[in-house]
C-alpha cells in the first residue's frame, strides 16, 4: 500500500513539473511574438501608410518622382521582375564571393599578428589604412588591375571587408583568460594546440560579428563598385535609372538590396547559432 502511495505521489509530482514548463515555453514564445515581431511589424505598416499617404512629401515639399509613392516602386517593381531578381543575383555573388574571400584574408591576418606580433602586427595597420580609402578611390584602381567583369566589384568587396574580421578576430585570439593559458602551458601544449583549442575558439564570437558587419558593408561595395564599372547588377540599373529619372525602377534597386543585406545578415547569425551554442550570445 506505502509503495503505491509513494509511486501515484511521484506520479502527480511529475506531472505537476512538466505543466508549468510547457506553459513558460508558451508564454515566453507568445512574448517573443509580441515584442519582436508584432512592433516592428506596425511600425513597418504605419510608415508605409504614411510614406503612400504623402505624409513625407508634405514635410519636406518632395514631389512623386522625387520620392515615388511605395504603390508605384511595387507596380514596377512586378512589371520588372525577371530583370531585377537577375542583377539581385549577380550582385549578391559578387558580395558573397568578395566576403568569403576578404573575410578569409582577415582571419589569416589576425593569425599571423597573434603568432608573430613583431612580424604581423604592422599587417593590421596596413588594413586598417586600406579600409580608410574610399570605395570611389578603390574602383578605378580594382577595374585597372582585374577588368571590366566581376573580378574587380569582388576584389572592391574583399578589400573592404578585410579590415573588420582582421580586427575582430585579433582582438578574439588576444583576448584569452591567462588563467585559461596557464592551463594549456601545465599540459605542455604546443603552439598550435594552444591555437587551435584556446584563442581559435574564443575568436569565433568575435568572427561572427565581423561577418555580421561584413553582410552588409559587401552590399554597399558591391552596389557601389557597379555605379562605375558595370554592365549588370543593382549598382548598375540603380544608376541608370536615376540618369533617365526611372525613380520607382531606381527605388526598386534600393529596395530588393535592402531585403537581400537583411536575409544575408540573417543567414549569418542562424549560422552564429549553429556554430557556437556554446556563447551567450548564440542562446539569446
Amino acid at each position: 500500500m506505502e509503495s503505491n502511495s509513494v509511486s501515484e505521489t511521484a506520479y502527480i509530482l511529475s506531472n505537476s513539473e512538466v505543466k508549468p514548463r510547457k506553459n513558460g515555453k508558451l508564454g515566453g514564445m507568445k512574448k517573443w511574438i509580441n515584442a519582436s515581431v508584432a512592433l516592428p511589424l506596425l511600425a513597418g505598416i504605419l510608415f508605409l501608410a504614411l510614406w503612400e499617404l504623402q505624409f513625407f512629401h508634405s514635410i519636406f515639399d518632395l514631389k512623386k518622382y522625387q520620392l515615388p509613392l511605395p504603390s508605384a516602386i511595387v507596380l514596377s517593381m512586378r512589371e520588372n521582375f525577371s530583370l531585377l531578381l537577375s542583377y539581385t543575383g549577380y550582385t549578391l555573388t559578387e558580395a558573397v564571393l568578395g566576403m568569403l574571400a576578404g573575410s578569409a584574408i582577415g582571419f589569416l591576418i589576425a593569425l599571423t599578428a597573434t603568432a608573430w606580433p613583431r612580424w604581423g602586427g604592422g599587417s593590421l595597420m596596413m588594413v586598417a589604412a586600406l579600409n580608410a580609402v574610399p570605395i570611389v578611390a578603390l574602383a578605378p584602381i580594382m577595374n585597372l588591375w582585374f577588368g571590366d567583369g566581376i573580378g574587380s566589384r569582388i576584389a572592391i568587396v574583399t578589400a573592404t571587408t578585410m579590415a573588420a574580421m582582421a580586427i575582430n578576430a585579433y582582438k578574439g585570439m588576444a583576448a584569452i583568460d591567462p588563467l585559461a593559458l596557464d592551463l594549456m602551458h601545465s599540459y605542455a601544449a604546443s603552439k598550435p594546440a594552444v591555437f587551435r583549442y584556446l584563442r581559435i575558439q574564443n575568436s569565433l564570437p568575435y568572427v561572427f560579428t565581423a561577418l555580421k558587419i561584413n553582410a552588409t558593408a559587401s552590399m554597399i561595395g558591391a552596389i557601389v563598385g557597379e555605379f562605375f564599372f558595370s554592365s549588370r547588377g543593382l549598382g548598375y540599373l540603380l544608376s541608370n535609372s536615376i540618369k533617365v529619372a526611372k525613380m520607382p525602377l531606381g527605388w526598386s534597386c534600393i529596395v530588393l538590396a535592402a531585403i537581400a543585406g537583411v536575409v544575408f545578415y540573417l543567414i549569418v547569425e542562424r549560422m552564429e547559432k549553429i556554430f557556437i551554442k556554446w556563447h551567450s550570445s548564440a542562446r539569446s
